[in-house]
């Protein structure tokens, strides 16, 4: 019940900066988690950054750390990815997620979900 919309993928020379878009729509009230994941050829889908947006923490991988950073708006609806000092390993399709959270009133059981956008390429190349 959560719908992305991905964009900002593109080729750009290394060194070079991008900024990646997603926009949630749907049931989004219960929304905990929002980040960008990315695949490269030949290798498994890996965590690039989340934010959460309770409180607002973030969570990079080693190898990106210090080139990119994640943040959302105001609305919490919407997360950025902006990329800078780009390098060829960084090439790959990157994946928009969201993380949503139900609690049933009867029990108190609770169950997540995860959402997945349909992907935009970004490629690092001279």
């Amino acid at each position: 019940q959560v719908q992305l919309v991905e964009s900002g993928g593109g080729l750009v020379q290394p060194g070079g900066s991008l900024r990646l878009s997603c926009a949630a729509s749907g049931s989004i009230s219960s929304i905990y988690n929002m980040g960008w994941y990315r695949q490269a050829p030949g290798k498994q889908r890996e965590l690039v950054a989340t934010v959460a947006t309770g409180g607002g923490s973030t969570n990079y991988t080693d190898a990106v750390k210090g080139r990119f950073t994640i943040s959302r708006d105001n609305a919490k609806t919407t997360v950025y990815l902006q990329m800078n000092s780009l390098k060829p390993e960084d090439t790959a399709v990157y994946y928009c997620n969201v993380k949503r959270r139900s609690t049933y009133a009867y029990t108190g059981f609770s169950v997540s979900y995860e959402y997945w956008g349909q992907g935009t390429q970004v490629t690092v190349s001279s």
